[in-house]
C-alpha cells in the first residue's frame, strides 16, 4: 500500500501528490466542475437539484461536459454519494456516456498509478456499474483497466484489481459474451496471470480464474482464436493444472471437442498465425509501456543502465516477477519496430534490453519460458506473413555476444537445436522449415550476411559445434580444428522439452544461477585469452537489504595460479586481521611486479581478489566523523595497497603499467574498484595531488575513455552511497573540468539524490572558491538540459547555478526555450533573479521576445517591477527597441535576423506586452508612460504603422497624442533641429531625426523642404541606428 501524505500538506482529493509537484491541470478541471454541480445544487431537495442540474445542461454542449464531469468527479471522490451521482449522470447525459467513457480511459492510461485509494476503488465500481448498465463502449473501458493488472505482481492492490476485474467478468458473463475481442483480451490476461497465483493463499482466486478461462474457450474457442500463436504458448505454461490438462489434451488430439470449425489442422493454423499487437502490449501496464519505448528511442547504447536499474527496482526485484520477463520479451519482439532512423543510430538496441532481461533471470523455468518467447515467432515462421522485426532480435542476441559474452550465445543456439524436435514432435517437420525460412531471411535482409562465423565458432564447445552442423549445414562453414579447452564453452546437457509434460525445462550452465544478476559475468572469463577487449558489464544492482555474509569461494580460480602466488592467497583467504591482510596484499603486489609474473594469471588473479575483498565494498565508504585520522583509518585497507603503490610510482616505470592492468582486471570484476580509487585519491595523505592517476587508470580500463569511465564510477558511487558523491563531487569538478562542465550529466547524478543540506553545503563550497560546478561557455547548455529534470532536481540546479558569479547575461537566452506551463521551476528562478538586476538592453529583449498569452504573467510582472526601479533605463531600452524593430522590412533588419539564432522580436509584441503593462499600471501612480522617451518612441511608431495596429493599440497611442498637444510646436522647430544636430547629443537628436524620417517616408507633408533637408536627416538616422545598435 502507498503511505499516506503527511497531515497538514496540501492535497488534491483525486490524486497523490507531494508539495512538490505542481496541480495536475485534469484534477484542476474536475475541481472545477465540482464546484460547478455543487453551486447548482447547494441547499436544494434532490428534486429541485436535479431540476437546476437539467437545466444546465440543457444550455450546451459545454454546460453538458461540465455537468456530467462534475458528477463524476463526486462519484470518485465521495462514496455516500457515489449512488445518487450516478443515477443523476444516467439521466443527464446526453451523449450515451461518451465523456465519462473518454475521461475513464484518461485516467486509466494517465493517471491510474497516482489515484487516491478511495477513487481507485470507486473508478472500479463506476465500471462494473457501466457493464450492468450495458452501456456502449464499457467493454473498451474494462479492456483498459484490465491493462493496468501488472503481470508478475502479487501485491495487495494487483490482487485487489485481478479479482475486482474478474469478478465484473464472471457476474456480468452474458454481457461478456457479446463482444468477441473482450472474451480474447480477457482469456489472454488470465491465462497469463494464472502463473502469478501459484502460492496456497492464491489458489481461490487461481481456481476463479481456471474457470473462467476453460469456459470461455470451451463455449467460444473461435472468438480466442484470433489470439495466434501466443494463445498456445500461454495454455502450455499452465497446462499441468488439471482442468487445463484436460483441454490442453484436447487442443492437441480432439481440436473438435473445442469447436467444430477447429479441425485437425487447426493447430497449425494457430500456430501459423501472428499474435495481434494489440494482445502483447495488453500485459504490459502503461507505465511500463512507456517505460520500454523510451529506453528504445531515447536512451543511448552504453547509457541505458540507470534506467534498467530504475525497471529492475520497480518490477523486476522479486521472485514472482521472473514471470514478467516474458511478456516484455514478447512485446519488444512484436510491438517495438524501431524506423530505419532508430536502427541506424545509437539509440540502444532491442538485442541489448533482451539480452539484459535473460541474463538477470534466477529461475530455470522462467529462463526457458523467455527464452521460448524470444524464439517463438521463429517456429512458424512466413516470410509472407511474419515480419523480419520479429525474428531479427534473437540472432542479433547472439551474434553481439559472441565475443565478450559467448556463453549467452552457446545457451541461445543450443536452445534453438533442442526446440525443433521437442516443441510438438507431430509438426517437428514445419518447425524445422520455419526455423529455416527464419534463417534464410535474416541473411535475405541482411541482418547478417554470414552465419557461418556465428554457428561454427571456436568459442563454442565440439559437441555444441557438432549438433549445429548437423541441424544447420546449410549454414556452417568446413569443420574448425579442435581448439584449446580454455577457449571452449561448456554447456550442461539440457532436459528434453517434451510437450507431454507441459513446461519447458532448461538448464544451464549457471548463467541463470548468479545472486548478482549480471550481463554475462566472470563465470566464464575467467581463463579467456584478450581480456583486455573485453567492454564493461552493465551490472544489476539489487534492492539494498540485509546481506548474508557468505564465505569468498576462489576455488574455481586457485588453482589456476602458480604455487607463490596461490599460497599468498590462501593467506588471505584464511587470515581475518586487517594488518596482516595488508602486510600479505604488499607480498602479491612485489609479486605481480616481479618480471617473471606470469600476466596471463592477471585476470585469474583478480577474480580471487574480487571475491575475497567483495566485503570491502559493501557499506558506507566516509566515516561518519570526517578527520584527518578518520579518513586515513578509512584507506587503511588490502585493496588499498595496489592504489598506495601506484601513486608511489612514476609513470614510465615499467611497473606502473603492470599495476594499472591489475586495477583494470579487477575493476572489470568489481566495478566498485574505480569510485574506491577515487576516494582514495581524494582521502589519502600519500595520494596528496595525484588525482590525474585516475585517468590513466581509465585509459586502461576495457573502456578507454575517461569521460565515459568517469560518469560510470559516479553513478555507481551515487547508487551506493551519497555521502561520498557530495565528498568527491569538489575535488572531480576541480580535476576534471573537461569531463564535468560540458554537459549536464554529473549534475543531474548530483541534484536527482542530494537532501537540502547536501544542497546548501555544495553551495557553501561554491561561493568559498572549492567548487566550480558552471562556466560560462557551457552554463546556458545545461541549464537547458535541466528543463527535462524532477522539480527538486531542476530548483537545486538553479541554486548551484547563482551561487556563482556568472553574469545572468549568459543564460538570459534561455528564455526562448520556456513555455509558462512546462516550465515553471526555471521560470521562477529567473524571475526572482531578474528582480534583483538592472535592465540591460539583451534583457529587455529576451523578457519583449516571450509569446503574449493571457495565462503567463512572466513579462508583465518583471517589467512592472523594472518600471518602478529603474523606469528612465527600461524607457530607453523599450524605445530603442520600438524605433529598431519599427524599421524591420529595411535591408539593415534582415542582416542582422539572418546572422541572429535568437527567437525573432516584432514590433506587435512590443506593443502587446507594453498594453499589458499599461493596464497593471493604470490604477497605480506609476509615470513610466509620462517619459519623455517612451512618448517619442509612440509617436514614431504611430506614424508609420497600418491602421490595423492603431485601432489595436489606440489606447497606447492616446498617450503620445496627449503628450504631442502641449509640446508641438510651430514648422519652424522642425527646421532647427537639423541645423542644431550637430552640435546636440545623439540622444537629443534621436526622436526628432526618426520622427523626420518616418514623416518623409510617409510622403503625406513636407512637400516644400528645402533640398538639403533630407540629406540631414538621412545622415542623423545613420546615427541614431548606429547608437541603438
Amino acid at each position: 500500500m502507498e503511505p499516506s501524505p503527511a497531515k497538514g500538506k496540501p492535497q488534491g482529493r483525486l490524486l497523490v501528490s507531494t508539495t512538490l509537484d505542481a496541480k495536475d491541470e485534469l484534477e484542476e478541471r474536475l475541481e472545477r466542475c465540482v464546484g460547478i454541480v455543487t453551486s447548482l445544487t447547494n441547499g436544494l431537495s434532490e428534486r429541485e437539484a436535479n431540476d437546476a442540474i437539467t437545466a444546465n445542461v440543457c444550455k450546451g454542449p459545454q454546460q453538458h461536459e461540465e455537468v456530467c464531469l462534475g458528477l463524476f468527479a463526486l462519484l470518485l471522490t465521495e462514496p455516500p454519494q457515489a449512488q445518487r451521482c450516478y443515477r443523476d449522470l444516467t439521466l443527464v447525459n446526453r451523449d450515451g456516456m461518451n465523456v465519462i467513457l473518454i475521461k475513464i480511459n484518461q485516467i486509466l492510461m494517465e493517471k491510474f498509478l497516482k489515484l487516491q485509494d478511495v477513487c481507485r476503488t470507486q473508478l472500479v465500481w463506476l465500471v462494473r456499474e457501466l457493464v450492468k448498465s450495458g452501456v456502449i463502449g464499457a467493454d473498451g473501458v474494462l479492456m483498459t483497466l484490465m491493462k493496468q493488472i501488472a503481470g508478475g505482481d502479487i501485491t495487495s492492490k494487483n490482487l485487489w484489481l485481478a479479482e475486482n476485474v474478474l469478478d465484473i467478468l464472471l457476474d456480468q458473463r452474458e454481457w461478456v459474451l457479446k463482444s468477441g475481442m473482450l472474451i480474447a483480451m480477457s482469456v489472454y490476461t488470465y491465462l497469463r496471470l494464472i502463473v502469478d497465483h501459484g502460492t496456497p493463499a492464491l489458489l481461490v482466486l487461481r481456481q476463479k480464474e481456471v474457470d473462467l478461462c476453460i469456459g470461455l474457450l470451451r463455449e467460444k474457442f473461435m472468438e480466442c482464436f484470433i489470439i495466434g500463436r501466443d494463445l498456445v504458448r500461454l495454455l502450455q505454461i499452465v497446462a499441468r493444472i488439471p482442468e487445463m490438462e484436460l483441454l490442453w489434451k484436447d487442443l492437441l488430439h480432439n481440436p473438435q471437442a473445442l469447436s467444430p470449425q477447429f479441425t485437425g489442422k487447426g493447430l497449425l493454423q494457430l500456430l501459423t498465425a501472428r499474435t495481434s499487437r494489440k494482445f502483447l502490449a495488453c500485459r504490459l501496464t502503461p507505465d511500463m509501456e512507456t517505460k520500454l519505448l523510451f529506453m528504445t528511442s531515447r536512451v543511448r547504447f552504453g547509457q541505458q543502465k540507470r534506467y534498467q536499474d530504475w525497471f529492475q527496482r520497480q518490477y523486476l526485484s522479486t521472485a514472482e516477477s521472473q514471470s514478467l520477463r516474458c511478456d516484455l520479451i514478447r512485446y519488444i519482439c512484436g510491438v517495438v519496430h524501431p524506423s530505419n532512423e532508430v536502427l541506424s543510430s545509437d539509440i540502444l538496441p532491442r538485442w541489448a534490453i533482451i539480452g539484459w532481461l535473460l541474463t538477470t533471470c534466477t529461475s530455470n523455468v522462467a529462463a526457458s519460458n523467455a527464452k521460448l518467447a524470444l524464439f517463438y515467432d521463429w517456429l512458424f515462421f512466413s516470410p509472407e506473413k511474419d515480419s523480419i522485426m520479429n525474428i531479427e532480435p534473437a540472432i542479433l542476441v547472439m551474434h553481439h555476444s559472441m565475443k565478450p559474452h559467448p556463453a549467452i550465445t552457446a545457451t541461445l543456439l543450443d536452445f534453438m537445436c533442442r526446440i525443433i524436435p521437442h516443441f510438438f514432435p507431430p509438426l517437428e517437420g514445419q518447425v524445422r522449415q520455419g526455423v529455416f525460412n527464419s534463417l534464410t531471411f535474416i541473411m535475405e535482409k541482411r541482418v547478417l550476411a554470414h552465419l557461418a562465423p556465428l554457428f561454427d565458432n571456436p568459442k563454442l564447445d565440439r559437441e555444441l559445434r557438432s549438433m549445429l552442423r548437423e541441424r544447420f549445414a546449410e549454414f556452417c562453414s568446413s569443420p574448425s580444428p579442435p581448439t584449446e579447452g580454455r577457449d571452449e564453452v561448456k554447456m550442461e546437457e539440457s532436459v528434453s522439452l517434451e510437450m507431454d509434460n507441459h513446461v519447458l525445462l532448461d538448464k544451464e550452465d549457471g548463467c541463470y544461477d548468479n545472486t548478482e544478476a549480471a550481463f554475462s559475468d566472470d563465470e566464464e572469463e575467467v581463463n579467456n585469452k584478450g581480456e583486455g577487449n573485453k567492454k564493461r558489464e552493465f551490472r544489476f544492482h539489487p534492492i539494498k537489504e540485509a546481506v548474508i555474509e557468505e564465505p569468498a569461494d576462489i576455488t574455481p580460480y586457485v588453482d589456476q595460479l602458480d604455487d607463490t602466488m596461490k599460497e599468498k592467497v590462501l593467506q588471505l583467504q584464511k587470515g581475518s586481521d586487517t594488518e596482516a591482510h595488508c602486510e600479505v596484499m604488499q607480498e602479491i603486489v612485489d609479486l605481480v611486479l616481479e618480471e617473471d609474473f606470469d600476466s596471463e594469471q592477471m585476470s585469474t588473479l583478480a577474480s580471487c581478489l574480487a571475491e575475497l575483498f567483495k566485503g570491502h565494498f559493501r557499506g558506507d565508504v566516509l566515516p561518519d566523523d570526517i578527520t584527518e585520522e578518520s579518513l586515513e583509518e578509512s584507506v587503511c585497507k588490502p585493496v588499498c595497497l595496489v592504489f598506495r603503490n601506484l601513486c608511489q610510482m612514476q609513470e614510465d616505470n615499467s611497473g606502473f603499467s603492470v599495476l594499472l592492468e591489475m586495477l583494470a582486471e579487477l575493476y572489470q570484476k568489481q566495478p566498485k574498484i574505480g569510485y574506491h580509487l577515487l576516494y582514495y585519491l581524494r582521502a589519502s595523505k600519500a595520494a596528496m595531488g595525484k588525482m590525474s592517476l585516475y585517468e590513466s587508470f581509465a585509459q586502461a580500463t576495457a573502456l578507454g575513455d575517461l569521460h565515459t569511465c568517469l560518469m560510470m564510477d559516479m553513478k555507481a558511487c551515487q547508487e551506493d552511497d551519497i555521502r561520498l558523491l557530495c565528498y568527491l563531487t569538489p575535488s572531480i569538478y576541480t580535476e576534471f573540468p573537461d569531463e564535468t562542465l560540458r554537459s549536464g550529466e554529473l549534475l543531474n547524478m548530483i541534484v536527482a539524490v542530494i537532501d537540502s543540506t547536501q544542497l546548501q553545503e555544495l553551495m557553501c563550497h561554491v561561493m568559498i572558491g572549492n567548487l566550480v560546478m558552471f562556466r560560462k561557455d557551457s552554463v546556458l547548455n545545461i541549464l537547458i538540459q535541466s528543463l527535462e529534470w524532477e522539480t527538486f532536481e531542476q530548483y537545486s540546479a538553479w541554486q548551484l547555478f547563482l551561487a556563482h558569479s556568472i553574469p545572468l547575461e549568459t543564460i538570459i537566452p534561455i528564455l526562448q526555450h520556456l513555455k509558462y506551463k512546462e516550465h515553471p521551476e526555471a521560470l521562477s528562478c529567473l524571475l526572482l533573479q531578474l528582480r534583483r538586476e538592472k535592465p540591460s538592453g539583451e534583457m529587455v529583449k529576451m523578457v519583449l521576445s516571450r509569446p503574449c498569452h493571457p495565462e503567463d504573467q512572466f513579462t508583465t510582472s518583471i517589467l512592472r517591477h523594472w518600471a518602478a526601479k529603474h523606469d528612465d533605463v527600461l524607457g530607453e531600452h523599450i524605445k530603442a527597441l520600438l524605433i529598431k524593430n519599427n524599421n524591420m522590412p529595411r535591408k539593415r533588419q534582415s542582416l542582422r535576423s539572418s546572422s541572429s539564432k535568437l527567437a525573432q522580436l516584432t514590433l506587435e509584441q512590443i506593443l502587446e506586452h507594453m498594453d499589458n503593462l499599461r493596464l497593471n499600471l493604470s490604477n497605480t501612480k506609476n509615470s513610466f508612460f509620462t517619459q519623455t522617451p517612451i512618448l517619442q518612441a509612440l509617436q514614431h511608431v504611430q506614424a508609420s504603422c497600418d491602421e490595423a495596429h492603431k485601432m489595436r493599440f489606440s489606447d497606447l497611442f492616446s498617450l503620445a497624442e496627449e503628450y504631442e498637444e502641449p509640446s508641438s510646436k510651430p514648422p519652424k522647430s522642425r527646421r532647427k533641429a537639423p541645423a542644431s544636430s550637430p552640435r546636440s547629443r545623439k540622444g537629443a537628436v534621436t526622436p526628432v531625426s526618426n520622427e523626420e524620417e518616418s514623416a518623409s517616408s510617409s510622403a503625406s507633408e513636407e512637400e516644400d523642404s528645402k533640398p538639403k533637408a533630407p540629406k540631414r536627416k538621412r545622415k542623423g538616422s545613420s546615427a541614431v541606428a548606429s547608437d541603438s545598435d
